[in-house]
């Protein structure tokens, strides 16, 4: 009886996954190859499919199925009463929105996506103001059907962290922040000055896709499994471990652009990647958590994409391909790439400054949806925020508001992810050194595979098994903490900048 019900569930759930990586190949399609005139069509489309997994999300059957497990869960496999609980949270949560308020978020989802491209193409907010708007009234009404008990905020920051709060996030944030700039003061104190000139140029688009793709088999992404493309705004998407694909967003004038958003896409597309078969089409098929998956990323693209060991077996490759690296040194392109200067884009801003970025995120995002920032004010906040934390102002709105996609399909709660995966990631980085003892030899020569192996053990093959708080205190025998990234940055900037 029990295995009956468990196995009518588990092929339940996979049915609903096969939606969504239809739903997922459309996403990808529209932000990659979909003519421009073509957003009100497919919107109808996604609109119907969106339904259809509504309803099958919260199917009368499908809740007899999870409430028969209430009583009866004992004794199961540690993953089948994963399955459960992650299937119950998704049940409960879509179960308390009315369809047809979630059919009108989808479709107003898809057209305010494209109002995003064409006001960031023009550099304009006006253009989408309106659907920011609209983005921000669901995700409020979306949060009185979902409930809450301090800050209507906690339930977003819950969908991509789960325990996840204000109270506990405005701690990490000021303990981060203020680290950030005691290290920042001592740098501008230093005087030195590193040249970055020769990183801006006019880069060839096909040598830096070469270039991206070679690092990229070098990591472990499997070009046979996944592949890269082009897209205003970079990410990755998964419609199963074996068709894993990313997206990069390519700058003529900028070597490190494209370059290392590729590098921090492969992270995401490795971990996706390496979650084994018998977890496909479960539920448990990605990270629990965002931060986690960002972990990931962030590690890939910044605790290895930008160390010394790394670029001494790839600057020959790079000089090779690139002849405006012929008399630059290893030592000159390290610091560089490492450059430290207080920046308007997110997604190029320096590592050390990078988390202020998402702090600005975070205290607009948690003002809006709780009332305490009106849409009419939203653009000014974020520039005075700019001007006050990081002593940069947006020439235009291109590089100032409308620089993210993320408000444009309601991701409220998800920015905060980015900053805690550069924490997650130098917890993880402090054990790794300490248990493979030959890291930094490999990575000199290139070997790369040793870490893949030790993410992939620790925790790629648990998909969404653990929550982030299990898994980082299954890695390190302690909860997360602000102290290793810092200590990782102090010890990594005063060194480049003596």
């Amino acid at each position: 009886m029990r295995k009956t019900k468990l196995n009518e569930l588990k092929s339940y759930i996979e049915s609903i996954s096969k939606m969504n990586s239809a739903l997922e190949l459309i996403y990808w399609d529209m932000q990659t190859k979909m003519p421009k005139k073509a957003i009100e069509q497919r919107s109808g489309i996604i609109e119907h499919i969106s339904g259809e997994i509504f309803r099958m999300t919260t199917s009368d059957r499908m809740g007899e199925l999870l409430d028969y497990f209430v009583h009866n869960i004992e004794g199961l496999s540690e993953k089948d009463k994963a399955i459960i609980k992650h299937a119950r949270k998704e049940y409960d949560e879509t179960k308390k929105i009315p369809e047809e308020r979630y059919r009108e978020f989808v479709i107003a989802q898809a057209l305010s996506e494209g109002a995003w491209e064409e006001a960031k193409e023009k550099k304009d907010f006006e253009i989408f103001k309106p659907h920011l708007k609209r983005m921000i009234d669901f995700q409020r009404e979306f949060v009185e059907y979902w409930g809450y008990k301090d800050n209507k905020y906690d339930t977003l920051l819950d969908k991509y962290e789960e325990g996840l709060t204000v109270k506990k996030l405005d701690k990490i944030f000021d303990e981060l922040k203020n680290g950030i700039i005691k290290i920042l003061n001592k740098i501008e104190k230093s005087g030195k000055q590193v040249n970055r000139d020769f990183l801006l140029g006019r880069f060839d688009k096909n040598s830096q896709e070469k270039f991206a793709l070679f690092i990229l088999n070098k990591m472990g992404y499997d070009l046979k499994a996944g592949r890269l493309d082009e897209s205003m705004h970079p990410f990755t998407i998964s419609f199963g471990n074996k068709d894993v694909r990313i997206t990069t967003n390519y700058d003529n004038e900028d070597f490190t652009s494209a370059l290392f958003s590729s590098i921090h896409e492969g992270g995401h597309g490795i971990f996706d990647q390496d979650v084994p078969d018998d977890l496909q089409r479960t539920g448990l098929d990605t990270s629990l958590s965002m931060s986690i998956h960002e972990s990931q990323s962030r590690f890939y693209e910044n605790i290895l994409g930008r160390s010394k060991e790394f670029w001494e077996y790839f600057f020959p490759f790079a000089k090779y391909e690139f002849s405006e690296f012929k008399d630059i040194s290893l030592e000159e392109f390290y610091e560089a790439i490492n450059y430290v200067e207080p920046s308007l884009i997110r997604t190029e801003a320096d590592e050390l400054t990078y988390s202020i970025h998402i702090i600005i995120r975070y205290e607009i995002e948690k003002a809006l949806i709780n009332g305490d920032l009106d849409i009419d004010d939203v653009k000014e906040v974020w520039n005075r925020k700019y001007k006050d934390y990081l002593g940069v102002e947006p020439k235009n709105d291109s590089e100032g508001i409308l620089q993210d996609i993320h408000w444009s399909d309601g991701s409220f709660g998800y920015f905060p992810s980015y900053a805690l995966g550069n924490i997650y990631g130098a917890q993880m980085l402090h054990t790794m050194k300490k248990e493979y003892q030959g890291i930094y030899d490999d990575i000199r020569n290139g070997e790369l595979g040793g870490i893949h192996m030790w993410l992939y053990e620790n925790v790629h093959k648990y998909g969404a098994m653990y929550s982030p708080s299990e898994i980082i205190k299954n890695i390190s025998n302690e909860d997360l903490s602000c102290k290793y990234f810092l200590d990782y940055l102090e010890k990594k900037y005063l060194s480049i900048y003596k």
